[in-house]
């Protein structure tokens, strides 16, 4: 068994979980301080039920391979240590420079209305200052415009978990992966 370390169970990490799960071939842990709300069900793969309670915790009652659900922030070097491959799945610049300059083996999936990235440890570290620019802190992916409804939905979250997916089950097959990719809708 493979061990994965998944940062995030929001609108990407809710929908790769169920993914890497199917196969059965992965020991997972899953963090993510923040619970299930209302606003989160139209693009998150939660129930009306989860409302209130932590993502990881739903998570890790709900598929097999999760060993454990955390709602304890990842936020250090040494908090991501010991996995054979490391997933970002926030929307945390913070997060991801700290694990953009480990040694770890990771993979960082972004996802954005019509656009998503997949960017992982074998990429160029020149592109680095690029991905990595902006304010510090978490940002939310619906942005402070979303209306409430799920009529401006784009499913962009599942296309890079799928993409997530199989990126990590090829790459512990050892097959050839890419070293980025980005979506365009």
């Amino acid at each position: 068994m493979r061990k994965i370390l998944v940062i995030g169970a929001g609108g990407i990490g809710s929908f790769l979980i169920p993914l890497l799960d199917k196969v059965g071939l992965y020991d997972i842990k899953v963090a993510d301080p923040d619970s299930v709300e209302e606003k989160n069900i139209p693009y998150q793969n939660f129930d009306k039920e989860h409302i209130g309670k932590n993502k990881a915790v739903v998570m890790e009652k709900s598929y097999e391979s999760i060993n454990h659900g955390t709602q304890y922030p990842i936020l250090t070097k040494k908090q991501m240590q010991g996995y054979d491959l490391v997933i970002c799945c926030v929307d945390n610049l913070s997060v991801r420079r700290t694990l953009y300059n480990t040694s770890l083996k990771w993979l960082d999936l972004r996802a954005q209305g019509r656009n998503a990235a997949l960017v992982s440890h074998k990429a160029d570290p020149k592109m680095y200052d690029m991905l990595l620019a902006g304010e510090e802190g978490s940002f939310s992916c619906q942005g402070d415009s979303w209306d409430g409804t799920n009529k401006g939905v784009h499913f962009m979250q599942v296309a890079i978990a799928g993409l997530g997916a199989q990126w990590t089950q090829r790459f512990f097959n050892g097959e050839e992966v890419k070293e980025y990719t980005v979506l365009n809708m």
